[in-house]
């Protein structure tokens, strides 16, 4: 009718999720929801490459560094009875301009999508540093993924992790074992306790990148925090470029029942 209007938005009608992911400027993860939407993410390279168990149930779980909470879902699905996820939104990848981290959108997208609660699935705005048992809560397992590089002090940070951890930790992060800045770039890496700074931009073009640790560093580090069991692997025995010199730590608590 004339005069009448049509466009749904405009008559109160609610955004699609497909139209809500669409609006969000940037994804960093790649997560299935409902209907056959998929965020339009990157992240992960390789799910299975992290080593998370197959069942995490009656677990509390922590997710630090969530970004749009891939892993946090993940632990869900696998059975966890509650995800704490954490992130401080300081890393814009080098290149990301102001305003295209918009806190927690995308997790909050997914999140409703997936139907999980806020009371099961909480997310806070804070800092690893500040991590603490009287803010939190203590957990079965911690995941700590492409966060340690982006520490200034990369052993506070997994002292604060392993002080509320009773089980386990899953570290990913940038490793140097075939990839040195200073040592001529790709195919040039380190075998040893070794890590290098970077005081400017230097790792990535990416200025909030602070340590990156060899493999056998970043296990040592583990187990200087705590850790009494730690193994490693690479995401691959042969990288092909940077993004792809990544590994894994994992570390257990002494006694812990998530021990294999």
């Amino acid at each position: 009718m004339p005069g009448q209007e049509h466009d749904g938005h405009h008559r109160g009608v609610s955004p699609s999720i497909a139209e809500r992911v669409q609006a969000v400027p940037y994804w960093y993860h790649r997560i299935a929801l409902p209907g056959g939407i998929e965020t339009p993410g990157w992240a992960p390279l390789d799910a299975a490459a992290y080593g998370l168990p197959e069942r995490l149930d009656g677990l509390r779980v922590l997710d630090v560094g969530a970004w749009d909470g891939y892993w946090s879902f993940e632990a869900l699905r696998r059975g966890a009875r509650e995800v704490v996820a954490i992130d401080d939104f300081s890393d814009s990848l080098g290149f990301l301009p102001d305003g295209a981290r918009r806190g927690w959108e995308g997790f909050d997208l997914c999140r409703e999508a997936l139907g999980f609660s806020a009371s099961r699935c909480a997310r806070e705005a804070m800092s690893v540093y500040d991590v603490s048992e009287a803010r939190l809560g203590r957990f079965d397992l911690v995941l700590c993924f492409g966060v340690v590089y982006h520490l200034r002090h990369p052993l506070l940070g997994l002292d604060a992790l392993s002080a509320v951890c009773d089980g386990a930790i899953l570290v990913e992060s940038a490793i140097l074992d075939d990839f040195s800045v200073y040592q001529g770039g790709l195919g040039h890496g380190y075998r040893g306790v070794v890590a290098e700074l970077y005081p400017g931009a230097e790792y990535g073009q990416n200025p909030s990148n602070w340590w990156v640790p060899t493999l056998h560093c970043l296990g040592a580090m583990l187990r200087a925090a705590g850790f009494a069991k730690v193994d490693g692997w690479k995401l691959t025995e042969h990288p092909s470029d940077v993004v792809t010199c990544r590994g894994f730590a994992r570390g257990f608590k002494p006694g812990s029942a998530l021990s294999p």
